[in-house]
């Protein structure tokens, strides 16, 4: 009996100096009182897709051996999988290494820097420490992580990505354009009856041609036709005064004429108006300068020294050799009435392009007519199929880039970027923020950014585009300034990000979302405003995304506990 006792004493001791060989290394998975681990921020936060923080340690003095070296992991856990990061090592006093050294008689801390990439699952995580000491070439892993932070902060992903396209609306469609037609009728000396043969001019028979259409167009509105009846300037004035008089009068008699053969009743209607000049020193001047007449620069040295038409004219005719010539050439061109006839074009109205469009009747319009007339038309799909047909028939860069917003606002990047791949080289800045659209809603943030940047001559949208961007990028401030004066979502978020609590809510107060709900029911958590919070949450959750949302944010992370919460987010 007493050789076994012996035996069993023998085991014990061998035991014990076992277990003081590890130098009490196996307590140090004990912590004692004194040591603390956080984190900063608690909860964690994520920006720009990173997640940043610092993990922090206190150890106290008399507990980390000297000999020993230990392993700190911060390891985040979620639902489908684990991230490990970058490990910290601590080393006892007398350990031969160049890791941080932590004092057995004084004892330390330490800071470690974390950062990684975010996915959606770490939404609802843990953030963990995990040790494992090394000692005398063993590890001794602790039984269990020490937690440091649960989930993580996401609001900033609550934007919106519905980057707004841009549609061209310009047209040269014009309903009404002028048009007009001139002729002239030359009188004989001392003359105010027409002549026949003048009647028979290419000019003056085009002219009373289109008096005659004109009157009688229904899409045409005839204007009038304005005479400018003329003497020349050679006679007495009072006599040149007279003749200009009465060759206004027989062309107004000849022009209605035309008006009666048309079948228009002319009564109460100013279709004509005659203005008369007595001497038509002006176009002497113009027909002088623009001829070959000898010593033509004196004649018209002579019209500018003298203003008197009397003077003029005894002046002229003293050049005896160039008088002849004058009167032979000059003179008779200017014994005239100018005929000019006005008229408007009258285009469709838009009754007439709406039907046309909606009965698929526009083959024959111009493609100004089209561009027109398809801004009437209210049906989304009418438009699209109308902006398709002439995009293709006539290679329309408006065209293309509105077939493209359309389908931008169905959703359907796939078809927007087809058809912004035709006026892929266009530098229209519709059509670049078009691109943008497509490049954001594709996931290209960097691509999406520059076409934006290029695009801002397209208008206040791309603004808003760009603020989409910013807080993508965690660029915050200028998120705030971009998305200024839009009233939507994002701009409430982009304040919520800038803890403008009050802006914030003023401005979620104006989206009637969802959304726009959940957005307060944050406020409200962040002003410790329960019946704000409760409220507004009641509201959000007809969204089942943001119901299951709620439930794990940690915006809410105070009201986690609250019943009325728990009630309606389960």
């Amino acid at each position: 009996m007493k050789r076994i006792r012996f035996k069993h004493l023998a085991f014990i001791t061998v035991a014990a100096i076992l277990l003081g060989g590890c130098g009490g290394v196996e307590k140090m998975k004990q912590l004692p009182a004194g040591v603390s681990f956080k984190v900063t921020p608690n909860p964690l936060e994520v920006h720009g897709n990173k997640v940043k923080a610092t993990i922090e340690g206190t150890i106290p003095a008399k507990y980390f051996n000297k000999k020993a070296i230990v392993d700190v992991t911060p390891v985040l856990v979620y639902k489908g999988g684990e991230l490990a990061l970058t490990v910290k090592t601590l080393q006892g006093q007398d350990v031969q290494a160049n890791n941080q050294v932590i004092s057995y008689d004084a004892g330390g801390s330490f800071k470690q820097d974390i950062e990684f990439d975010y996915k959606d699952e770490m939404f609802s995580s843990d953030l963990e420490l995990r040790f494992v000491i090394t000692y005398k070439d063993k590890k001794i892993p602790f039984d269990a992580p020490y937690k440091v932070g649960k989930g993580v902060l996401a609001t900033y992903k609550l934007v919106d990505i519905d980057p707004k396209p841009i549609m061209l609306k310009d047209n040269k469609f014009v309903r009404i354009t002028p048009d007009k037609k001139d002729g002239q009728i030359n009188f004989v000396i001392s003359k105010a009856d027409i002549r026949k043969t003048e009647l028979t001019k290419d000019d003056v028979k085009l002219l009373q041609d289109f008096i005659a259409k004109s009157v009688v167009d229904k899409k045409k509105e005839f204007k009038g036709v304005s005479v400018s009846a003329y003497a020349s300037p050679d006679g007495p004035e009072t006599d040149n005064a007279k003749l200009s008089v009465d060759r206004g009068k027989s062309t107004e008699k000849w022009l209605g004429d035309i008006f009666k053969k048309a079948k228009v009743d002319t009564k109460d209607k100013n279709f004509v108006t005659v203005q008369t000049t007595a001497e038509d020193w002006d176009g002497f001047q113009t027909l002088v300068g623009a001829s070959d007449v000898q010593d033509k620069e004196l004649i018209l040295r002579v019209l500018s020294m003298y203003s008197d038409p009397a003077v003029r004219e005894r002046e002229i005719k003293n050049l005896s050799k160039v008088y002849l010539v004058l009167a032979e050439k000059i003179l008779p061109q200017l014994r005239r009435s100018k005929m000019t006839a006005n008229v408007n074009l009258v285009g469709y109205s838009d009754e007439e392009l709406k039907g046309k469009i909606e009965a698929n009747a526009y083959d024959s319009l111009s493609l100004e007519e089209v561009m027109y007339g398809v801004t009437l038309i209210a049906d989304a799909d009418k438009k699209l199929e109308v902006y398709k047909k002439v995009g293709d028939k006539f290679n329309d860069v408006r065209a293309y880039n509105n077939v493209a917003y359309l389908y931008l606002l169905k959703k359907d990047v796939v078809n927007a970027k087809a058809t912004l791949e035709k006026v892929a080289t266009s530098t229209e800045p519709a059509v670049i923020n078009n691109r943008g659209c497509v490049a954001l809603m594709n996931g290209d943030i960097e691509g999406a950014e520059k076409l934006f940047a290029e695009a801002t001559n397209a208008g206040p949208d791309v603004k808003y585009n760009l603020g989409i961007i910013a807080i993508i990028k965690n660029t915050y401030p200028a998120a705030v300034e971009y998305l200024g004066g839009t009233d939507s979502f994002n701009q409430g978020l982009s304040l919520l990000l800038v803890n403008k609590n009050d802006a914030a809510k003023n401005t979620f107060q104006k989206v009637n979302s969802e959304k726009g709900f959940y957005g307060l029911a944050i406020v409200g958590a962040r002003i410790q405003d329960e019946a704000m919070v409760l409220t507004n949450l009641r509201s959000a959750i007809k969204d089942a995304t943001l119901k299951a949302r709620a439930k794990n944010d940690l915006e809410f992370r105070n009201y986690f506990q609250n019943d009325a919460f728990k009630a309606i987010v389960e």
